[in-house]
């Protein structure tokens, strides 16, 4: 009797099940892309806060066209809620001035890495306040920077390249006191986060949805801290597992997010009768608002090949690249153009932060090789910059000491096996992201 074609499906499908369990599980995915976005983002919105520093009261402050009392009346006819803006709390020129400087001090915090789960928060905080404030003010780069303000929150974005990742290496050093770990900076930080939420709750700033995530985001912290000093057993492992599902969780939805945006440019172009013959680009060149370098823009219409080459180009890698994911070769060789794409933008049309926010989204795509290997050039340049690498400082970036993330993933993932039911064998043990250290944690 020939076998049946279904042997061995039940094995195979429990051995893939722990071993996806495991790996979503035991470790943060992307440590590297989740910082290059991390610090993209962040750059961004710091750059365009400093650029338009002259012009802040006109585009979001009182001097605006559009004015305090315009956007609250928007804001209170939403039917899906109240969107969040704290300077909807009060029309004051000093609130004004004083969120403009604290959405500025947040994005230069998340750049550099330092308490990445607070300034994560306040940097959300300062972009939905400033975009929710004059919602018409943008180029279509502030609705990425929008969205991928509230992801970054949900990933632990710290443990490469940040302060929080030096610090961790600096609590983790051989011989050092064990005294060092109190992180008395944290718990000022906390407190004061703790006693301003009470004040605006106490005020009736916050309704229920807001109030539920802040407080949530707040009493987290409180709970990784406490299991940190006085439970570090059982209780910090539940913790870190749920920390890395929301981590996942998070990275999984920005490049679904990225592949939705593409998808949806790229057919909405196909519909377009000036996409379809191959002229679109041709008028935006003519466009006094989006030619930055007249001459260039002229000399780029005026070559009709070259034109077509690029509405026809830009369309196809729009279109096929949420479907490239799974080739890795042809997905970098589309986000190579793409980047390239994003640039020329910049520079032809004249719209620096909207391609320099595509960017960002792009680069969760980069491959983790090729970021090892600029981490370790760009840290080179920097004195004393190798210390808040993860993984080799030095040589082929390939070349990486696994040996103990792999017996702690090794441990961890044998106890999971053990819950569910049966042991998990070698073959089944996930390998873990080198570097995933305790950096975002704060």
């Amino acid at each position: 009797m020939p076998p049946s074609p279904f042997a061995g499906l039940g094995s195979a499908l429990d051995s893939g099940l722990t071993r996806g369990l495991a790996r979503v599980t035991t470790s943060a995915v992307g440590p590297y892309q989740s910082a290059v976005v991390r610090i993209g983002f962040s750059l961004t919105w710091l750059l365009f806060l400093l650029r338009e520093w002259p012009h802040r009261a006109e585009l979001y402050g009182p001097d605006g066209v559009w004015t305090w009392g315009m956007a609250q009346r928007l804001m209170a006819d939403t039917e899906t809620g109240t969107p969040f803006s704290v300077l909807m709390w009060t029309d004051s020129q000093l609130w004004f001035e004083f969120v403009y400087a604290v959405s500025i001090i947040a994005s230069l915090l998340l750049l550099l890495g330092w308490r990445t789960r607070t300034s994560s928060l306040l940097f959300m905080v300062g972009v939905l306040s400033l975009q929710n404030r004059s919602i018409f003010m943008g180029d279509g780069g502030d609705n990425v920077i929008h969205l991928m303000a509230i992801y970054l929150v949900l990933t632990r974005c710290g443990q490469v390249w940040s302060f929080d990742k030096r610090r961790a290496d600096r609590i983790a050093t051989p011989g050092r006191p064990a005294t060092g770990d109190r992180d008395l900076p944290g718990v000022v930080l906390w407190s004061v986060a703790g006693a301003v939420l009470v004040l605006v709750t106490l005020l009736g700033k916050l309704d229920l949805l807001w109030g539920s995530i802040f407080w949530g985001f707040w009493l987290a912290q409180a709970a990784w801290w406490a299991a940190r000093r006085h439970a570090p057993g059982e209780p910090r492992k539940v913790l870190d597992i749920l920390a890395n599902l929301v981590h996942n969780g998070g990275m999984l939805v920005i490049v679904v997010e990225v592949c939705l945006i593409y998808a949806t440019a790229g057919w909405y172009k196909i519909q377009g009768s000036r996409w379809q013959d191959g002229t679109a680009l041709y008028y935006p060149l003519h466009l006094d608002d989006f030619t930055p370098w007249p001459a260039l823009s002229h000399a780029l219409a005026g070559a009709g090949l070259i034109v077509m080459a690029i509405t026809y180009g830009t369309v196809i890698v729009q279109v096929a690249f949420p479907f490239t994911l799974f080739n890795r070769r042809v997905k970098n060789v589309l986000l190579i153009a793409m980047i390239i794409e994003h640039a020329s933008i910049a520079i032809v049309l004249g719209l620096p932060f909207f391609s320099l926010a595509m960017i960002a989204a792009d680069a969760v795509f980069l491959p983790t090789n090729f970021l090892r290997w600029a981490g370790s050039r760009i840290a080179g340049l920097v004195p004393g910059g190798a210390g808040g690498q993860a993984g080799p400082r030095s040589g082929d970036p390939r070349d990486q000491d696994r040996d103990q993330d792999e017996s702690q993933n090794t441990d961890r993932v044998r106890e999971l096996g053990t819950t569910i039911g049966r042991p998990a064998t070698e073959p089944q043990l996930a390998q873990g992201e080198p570097g995933a250290g305790d950096g975002s944690r704060v």
